[in-house]
């Protein structure tokens, strides 16, 4: 039970970095791509060795894919994932209620641009579909792979690094294509926010391309690594 928690923990606070710092703050600060990759970053070494530090659905399956993660715990991990990203939200909501009510606000706006975009035959109103899930594809990619490599390659057991690597992968590709997909590269991230934005990248609109991207991305990334590293098992 305690890797659950953890998991839990660590997405907690990586959600709950993301959702104050990039949706209610307005991501007025530069340092905002910096904070979120912080933040997951001593998450990660907070939990690594009790959970192996996944705080995400995607990395748990490319792990999962890789050989290096139990059916049962990956199931169990993504649930306690997605439970500390609803409680960040929560949280969130509660440290900055005004900010809050003004993205409550915009939901009858986004709402009628919805509908209206319907009406003229488009599916979502709120981004071009093929450059959101092509950068949050190729990020979660680079994120994955990174993970497997630095943290679960049996050639790099027992250096410090990993940390560093994953969350200056994160910091990479939010500076890169946040603009575009809101860099979630995570789908407990996605699912947390689609439930706070209104309007943006990140809406209950558009999260199907985040995950597709994500969950397209982890497999093509667990299964690579099953291809280079065939004797890392």
């Amino acid at each position: 039970m305690n890797k659950y928690i953890v998991e839990l923990i660590g997405t907690f606070f990586l959600v709950l970095t993301v959702a104050t710092t990039a949706i209610l703050l307005g991501a007025a600060s530069p340092l905002t791509p910096l904070a979120i990759a912080s933040a997951l970053l001593v998450m990660i070494y907070a939990g690594g060795h009790v959970s192996g530090a996944h705080y995400n659905p995607a990395v748990t399956l490319g792990v999962w894919i890789r050989g290096r993660c139990a059916s049962k715990d990956a199931v169990l991990y993504v649930a306690f994932q997605l439970i500390g990203a609803a409680l960040a939200v929560l949280a969130a909501k509660a440290l900055y209620p005004d900010q809050a009510k003004v993205l409550a606000s915009l939901a009858p706006v986004a709402q009628a641009v919805a509908d209206t975009a319907k009406g003229s035959g488009a599916t979502c109103p709120v981004a071009a579909v093929f450059p959101v899930i092509l950068a949050e594809f190729l990020f979660t990619f680079a994120l994955v792979y990174v993970v497997l490599n630095v943290a679960t390659a049996k050639r790099n057991a027992g250096t410090g690094f990993y940390g560093l690597a994953i969350g200056f992968t994160v910091l990479v590709g939010a500076v890169a294509v946040g603009r575009i997909s809101g860099g979630a590269f995570n789908p407990a991230v996605a699912v947390g926010i689609s439930l706070l934005a209104k309007t943006g990248p990140l809406t209950f609109c558009s999260i199907w391309q985040h995950l597709l991207g994500e969950l397209l991305a982890a497999a093509a990334a667990g299964l690579l690594f099953r291809t280079l590293n065939a004797d890392d098992r």
